[in-house]
Order: structure tokens, then sequence, then C-alpha cells
């Protein structure tokens, strides 16, 4: 079936228990048995991570069929055996997170293609659940595409390149077209009536030992039964015709010459297959969906609407493709896949005309094949599927409604999947290509703008983000109407950025217009209004109206269970339930908050899966919660995997990332864990101003967190100075009656009363407790605590019938609230200062 030599393979057979995407075996393969050896002795003689191989060498040599073969041969040695395209950037990351179900992980339609792919390569590198796994990264081009994502660890991973400069990063295995005896054995392989091999001898010479070539003439001769003179007379006088019209010399004219014969073949046999293959000659070289040419559309030609609409000969032309060689059928997979040196040779024979009218006809075929809510997560294998010709067919060359319409869902489909650095690239390629052919201000230009600043903010990118979206704005204004959806998004986009510079008034102020706008054009009961309103309450929030944002929220959360929403949308109903929880709990009902944050992490993990933004986002906060509640060692738990899955996702310097920090550094001191605390708190302070300006309350707020560890280590003037400096900036940009400039003052006040300065901490503290009182209300936690500090001041300075009273009407209030079992009333009662600390919510 594939050599006459011995397959090496163990006598007993193990399957793989999971094996994807790895293209049908050809039962014709022949020879490569040393290459095989010496790729399997490459690979499996390495004890530690193994150095990827190469396969290189010029198109239609057998790369690939070499890299299947091996998969099929050796896949007794392996549990797990997965194929990648490796042709475009934009794929590797989507076919990696396809095998993220097989591993047990979320799936990307769940999880998002980024988080996916980097849960599958951190499983690989532990190993877990397979240790002996194989990956095939298929034409592979430029090494900086792909040397940073090759996966680590114990399995082993093969590469197919035409590029030689791998050559100086792996060890390659050169392989070159057949040898001369080779040839002769794939020929009376192939053709199944009999070809002498003196024949198969004179058809390799003139074909120049070129696998792909004799694959050609071999399917030519089983289907037509041409006589081998025949075909070397006609090859000869097609060889001829090719080198007096001066064709191309980057093809081999072997190829192009025994294509032809082939095309020739088929076209007088059925039509319709000629016809069929030149429109896949316009898809990329991936696997093309067969529903991709499932429905008769306004704009086809007539002669494609008439295939499409005769599915037994439309059928009939696929089964001829395979049959002739000039395509590969995955039969169970339902795709149809061209070798890319065939695509070019197809193109290459037809006018620039023609060439224009069909690549305009697979877009139109591609728009239709993706269904119209890239949201929808249940759409996204679709969108998967057409990722991989988005770029070779040129769709962002089209100016049609319908194929920007594509394009513009494609990137809504990567941004909603989390895959930002490939809607990023789209973006930007798109950018490009829309403005030299519709000019800045066309509406098309300015959404893919508005697209690109929201995908730098969720890439914490937010001073580029400001000052794209700001430009954007100005346009947007005076291109398009006032409530036009671009409009309204870039409004949205500008509160953002306010918030990001920690300007939260006109964000708020920006996002009322917004929602005033949204309500009027869309309605009340929108997905768009409710992330509206949904900007709204986090504006309330950062100005310390909870109640306000409290009612919004809640508001938001009944019309869409009321409209059925939650699975149209998972990830904005999970952003708008994370952001009901944090409310509450920022209200101060911190047991009520617990049950809101556990029901919305549990759905996150359901629906979305564990490391998806909106997840980790969940997790976070829900971890904040339970710390509130005093549950400190499921807090601390969940704080630490939480982080850690943030820094290996986003890195150390991502918005999020530091927040989840200063949540692990916050449980890390209330758990007594000074030391590990402050050192993470202090290494949080130093990475904030790199993605906040300076001037940012997030900033200031921080550095309090790092100044109540200063004190507890000992060193209450250097947490005077740092807490002075913050209240200072927050008063700056917050004013003195704001949630988090009062938390810095209550601790401030505990560095001057430790410091002996009992006076000035009580007069700090009264105050504070006062603006509590009329900002969060008598029984708020924080208020509370600066009551209790209140306590220990008068005490202090002698006042024990003040500090008498005080203390009754605060214990009254813990009872009624906390509990006296909770830690917080428990150091109140013994007579203790209470710290308070900050979480940053998202922007």
């Amino acid at each position: 079936m594939i050599s006459s030599q011995p397959d090496p393979s163990p006598t007993t057979e193990r399957i793989p228990q999971v094996w994807g995407k790895v293209p049908p075996r050809n039962k014709n393969f022949t020879g490569r048995t040393d290459l095989l050896g010496r790729l399997r002795e490459g690979l499996a003689n390495r004890v530690t991570a193994v150095v990827p191989h190469a396969l290189h060498g010029l198109g239609g040599v057998g790369k690939t069929q070499m890299a299947v073969e091996y998969a099929y041969r050796y896949r007794s040695s392996y549990d797990l055996v997965w194929w990648i395209p490796a042709d475009q950037p934009v794929l590797i990351r989507s076919s990696l997170a396809s095998l993220a179900h097989p591993l047990g992980l979320p799936s990307a339609s769940v999880s998002g293609v980024e988080d996916a792919a980097n849960a599958v390569l951190d499983a690989l590198r532990r190993g877990e659940p397979y240790t002996d796994w194989l990956l095939i990264f298929d034409n592979a081009d430029e090494p900086e595409e792909l040397i940073d994502i090759l996966p680590q660890g114990p399995g082993h991973v093969l590469i197919t390149s035409r590029n030689h400069r791998w050559a100086g990063i792996v060890d390659p295995v050169q392989i070159d077209v057949f040898t001369r005896e080779e040839s002769v054995e794939f020929l009376t392989k192939r053709v199944p009536r009999g070809i002498s091999r003196e024949d198969a001898d004179r058809l390799a010479e003139e074909l120049g030992d070129l696998p792909l070539a004799l694959e050609q003439a071999g399917a030519l001769h089983a289907e037509t039964g041409i006589a081998v003179s025949e075909y070397l007379k006609l090859l000869a006088q097609r060889t001829s015709q090719l080198l007096s019209h001066g064709k191309p010399t980057e093809y081999p004219a072997s190829m192009t010459a025994a294509w032809g014969l082939s095309v020739a073949s088929l076209e007088e046999k059925l039509p319709e297959a000629l016809i069929l293959l030149r429109y896949c000659a316009f898809f990329g070289p991936e696997p093309i969906p067969r529903d991709a040419f499932s429905k008769v559309i306004p704009g086809l030609s007539t002669e494609l609407s008439a295939l499409l609409a005769d599915p037994i000969r439309l059928g009939r032309a696929i089964g001829e493709l395979g049959r002739f060689a000039l395509a590969r059928l995955d039969l169970p997979a339902r795709t149809i896949q061209v070798h890319r040196l065939i695509q070019a040779l197809v193109r290459d024979e037809l006018s620039e005309t023609e060439q224009r009218r069909l690549r305009h006809e697979v877009h139109l075929l591609l728009a239709a094949y993706t269904p119209d809510d890239p949201n929808d997560a249940k759409n996204w294998p679709f969108y998967l599927n057409a990722l991989g010709h988005v770029g070779p067919a040129e769709v962002a060359q089209c100016p049609d409604p319908d194929v920007r319409k594509l394009a513009l869902n494609m990137i809504t489909y990567l941004y909603s999947s989390a895959d930002y650095p490939s809607a990023q690239s789209f973006v930007e390629s798109f950018i490009r290509d829309w403005t030299k052919a519709s000019g800045p201000e066309h509406q098309d230009v300015l959404t893919l703008h508005v697209n690109l600043g929201n995908l730098l903010r969720e890439l914490g990118q937010y001073p580029e983000a400001t000052e794209r979206s700001a430009r954007t704005l100005e346009m947007v204004e005076k291109a398009l109407p006032p409530d036009h959806e671009t409009t309204l998004r870039a409004l949205r986009g500008r509160a953002a950025d306010l918030r990001a510079s920690g300007d939260f008034q006109p964000a708020y102020e920006i996002d009322e217009e917004a929602l005033r706008r949204y309500k009027a054009r869309f309605g009340e009961e929108d997905w768009s209004t409710w992330r509206a309103i949904n900007s709204v309450a986090l504006d309330y929030g950062l100005r310390s109206d909870y109640a306000g944002a409290r009612a919004l929220l809640e508001q938001v959360l009944r019309g869409i269970r009321a409209a059925g929403g939650q699975s149209s949308d998972p990830a904005s109903y999970l952003n708008i339930y994370t952001g009901l929880a944090r409310t509450v709990r920022l209200s101060g009902d911190y047991a009520e908050a617990c049950d809101l944050g556990e029901d919305a992490y549990a759905y996150g993990l359901e629906q979305l899966g564990p490391e998806h933004a909106w997840t980790l986002r969940a997790g976070k906060d829900l971890s904040v919660a339970w710390r509130r509640a005093g549950d400190y060692a499921r807090s601390l738990e969940l704080a630490e995997e939480i982080h850690q899955r943030y820094v290996r996702i986003f890195g150390l310097d991502h918005p999020d990332t530091l927040a989840a920090a200063t949540c692990l550094a916050n449980i890390r001191r209330t758990t007594a864990q000074f030391q590990e605390a402050l050192i993470l708190a202090e290494d949080t302070v130093r990475r904030y101003p790199r993605v906040y300006a300076p001037e940012h309350p997030y900033n200031h707020a921080c550095a309090g967190n790092l100044a109540v560890l200063r004190r507890i280590t000992g060193d209450a003037e250097e947490a005077r100075k740092l807490d002075e400096q913050a209240l200072a900036g927050l008063e700056l940009k917050l004013g003195r009656d704001h949630h988090y400039s009062l938390t810095v003052a209550v601790n401030l006040a505990s560095d001057l009363a430790d410091l002996g300065e009992v006076e000035s901490a009580y007069r700090l503290g009264t105050g504070s407790l006062r603006r509590l009182r009329a900002l969060l209300g008598d029984n708020h936690p924080l208020t509370l605590s600066a009551a209790a500090n209140s306590i220990a001041d008068l005490r202090a300075l002698g006042r024990d019938e003040e500090a008498a009273a005080l203390f009754g009407d605060t214990e009254e209030r813990y009872r009624r609230t906390l509990t006296l079992e909770h830690p917080d009333a428990q150091v109140f009662l013994e007579g203790r200062r209470l710290d308070a600390d900050f979480d940053p919510p998202p922007i």
C-alpha cells in the first residue's frame, strides 16, 4: 500500500486516542523509506524537548504527502496526532485551538481562539493528558511567524516548508524529486491496468521525476487509458508550446504540461468539473467546505448557477476532480482541497478579466456561506472554515457591500472569540485597502477604525487607542449621522478612553448621551442598548454611585432574561452579570455579592470556559467578594489561579493582569503573608504607570494598598508619605468625597495613629467617617471601619464616654450587617484598627 519496504511500525498497532485534521493517506505513496527513517530517528532519539524538524523543498515534490505518510506509518507511537495548516499565521492559532476539546479543555467556541490555543500549548508542554504527541505544521513559511508558537514539551513537532531559512533553525530533512526507481514504482502502482517499467521510466524522464506531475499523469492514464507513447507525444507538444509562449519559469515545465493535459481531458469528459476547478483556484489552499457551493445566489455566472442548482452534476464534478488528481477530497470532513501549485497554474491560464470575475464570485460564495451573526457562538465554525480563504481570495480588495459585510463579520468573529492579534492584523490590512479604494471617510473605513480602537483597548494599549479613537470620532461625526451605529460605537469608545485616562465624569456624560441615542435608534430591548446601559452603570460605579449602578444593571438583566437573550451573546451577558455582582459588593452587601458572583463565575466556566477574558474577570471579582465576606481560603486559592492565568495569557503588563495581581496581594496581606504581598504590591505599583497615565486614580489607589503593607511591615513613615501622595492625587482627580479618596484617607489616619499623632489621626478619621456616612451610608463596611478606627482614637485620647457611645452604635450595625462573627467585626471587638484596600474594576 505504501512501499515495498517493511512497515517499521510496531507489530501491535496502537491507535492514537486523538487523531485530527490529518489529510487522507495517499494509497499510492511510494519510496522515501530512507527519508522516513531519518525523520523518525531524528524525532524519536531526543530525550528532552524535541527541536522541530523541517521538510523543505520546491512545490510538488511531496512534502505534505511525506508528512502525512509519517503520521500514518508511525501513528502507533503516539497518543495524539494533529495537523496544523501553517501557511497563514491567522490559521495557526485557530488550528491549535481546535485541539482544545480533545484535550479536555474548553473549545474555541466557548473560551475564544486565543485562550483556547494558549491552553492547548500549556497542556502540551505539561504533557497532560498526553506525553506522546505529534504536531505537524504544514507549509510553514517565515520562521519568525511560527517559532514563538511551536509547542515545547515531551512530544514531537514536524514542519514542512519551502523556505530554506528553516535549515538554520531546525534539523532539516531535505526532500527532492523522486529517484527514478521511486518514480517507476509510483507509476506502476498508480495505473491499475498496468504500465511497463520501460514506459514508466520514459514518462518519469519527461516529467522530471516530479511527484505531483507523476500523479497527474498516472491519474490521466488511469481514467482515460491513454497510451504512454501518445501521452509523451502530447506532452512534448504542450511543453514546446509553453516554451515558445514564454510561460512563467516559476512553475516546472513538466508540471505545467502534465496539468494542461489533465485539464484538457477533464474538459472533454465533464466540462462542469473544469468550471468548478477554476473557482476552487481562487479560494485559499486550505480545505474548501463543500457547503460553500450549496447556494445559488445573485451575482454568480449562469454556468456556475446551473451547476449549483443540480446536486447530481455538482457531485459528479467534484468526484472527477478527485479522480483526475486535481483536488483532494475529504469525504468525512466534506471538503475540497486543491494544491497551491495547481491553483496557480489554473489562474495563470486565465485572462485578467476572467480572473477578476471568478475571484469576485468566490467572494460572494464566501459571503453567502457565513451566517449573519458572528457574535453567536454556534456560527463560529462557519467563520473558522472561511477564515483561511479571506486572505488568499483577496476579500479585502472587493468593494461589494455583501463582501465587505463578510470582512467586518470576520473581524467581529475574531474579536468575539478573543483572537485579538488576528483581528488586529485583518483590521489593519482592511484599513489600508479600503482607504485606498473608498477614501478615508467612507463608513466602512470608519467602522474599521472603531473596531481597531476597541481591539487596542482589549489589548491594554490605552494611549494608542485613545489617540486613534479621538481622530476617528471626529471623522465619524462629520461623515455619518449622529444615530448611525458606527457613530454610537465611536462615542462609547471615546468614553472608554476617558475612563482609561481617569476622567470619569466626562466619560459618564458621553455615555449618557450615547445611551439616549441608542434608545432612540434601537429601542429598550436590544443588545446594543443593553451594552450602552452597562457602560453607564460602570460610570456610576466609578463615581461611587453604587445604588444607581445597581438599579441600571438589575433593569438590564431583567430585560435580557425576559427576552431570553442570555444564549445569544453569552460574553456580554456575563459581563453585565459580573458587573451587577461587583456593584452589589461595592455597595457593601458581601453575602449577596458572593451568591451572585458564584453564579456568574459558574455561568462563565460553562458557557465561555475558564480562560475567557470575561470568565477571568468574573473569577477575580468572586475572589474579592469571598475575601470581603471573610472566606479567605477560597479567596486566596481562586486569586492565585486567576492571576496565573492572566500572566500566561495576557502578560504581566496587561491592565487585567495588574488588577488580578492587586487582588492577590490584598488577600495575601489579609492572610498575613505580608512579605509575599509586599513584593507583589511593589511590582504592581511599578507596572501601573506603564498602562495608565501617572495621574490615573488607579495608580494612586494601588499606591494606597502598598502603603498599608509598608505600615504593617514596620515602616509607618513611608506609609504616611505614600498615602499623603495618593490622597493628594485622588483629590485632584476625584475630590475628597469619593470612595477611593476616602479609602486612602482612612488608612492615612491609621498611619498617623501609628506614628503617635493621635489627634491628627482622630480629626482625619472622624472627617472621613462623616463623609462616608453621606456617600455610602451608615451601614457600609468601610463606614464601619472608619467608625471602629475613630473609637480607637477616642480611647487613645481619653474620651472614653464618646468612644463607648460610638462603640455601641457600631456594634449594633455590625450585628445587623456583616454579623459579629465576621473577621472585620472581630477586629473591631478586639479594639484594633481596620485597614481598607482597593480593587480596580475593569475600564
